[in-house]
């Protein structure tokens, strides 16, 4: 069970969230927030731990640890409303293609002559 969390929780892109509930259903464990979170909690290093909310985009850590997620997520563009993260914009769809659009200088330039 721990291996498949942390398999999904490794696949979160970078600028993007999921909650501990997403996490648990795509690794096949309906209804295993609680166990996501634990196996987070025992072991995350060379995993995005910090990509994984609470329910609403809640940031769940306290003290230092909330706030060091909170500055990693704001680091990586993850728009926060409030004190919760927008999961409208910055929440992780599984199935769907994630992609970055990048401006390239000449797209810039292009842009700025219209």
């Amino acid at each position: 069970m721990l291996a498949e969390i942390r398999k999904v929780v490794a696949r979160i892109p970078k600028g993007k969230v999921a909650t501990y509930g997403q996490v648990a259903e795509v690794a096949g464990f309906e209804g295993a927030a609680r166990q996501v979170a634990w196996a987070l909690h025992n072991n995350s290093r060379g995993i995005p731990w910090h990509r994984v909310l609470g329910a609403g985009g809640a940031i769940r850590l306290p003290g230092e640890n909330g706030l060091e997620q909170r500055i990693r997520l704001k680091s990586e563009g993850v728009v926060f409303r409030g004190e919760k993260v927008d999961l409208t914009k910055s929440g992780w769809q599984p199935g769907a293609k994630q992609t970055t659009v990048k401006k390239s200088p000449a797209s810039s330039k292009r842009a700025s002559r219209t």
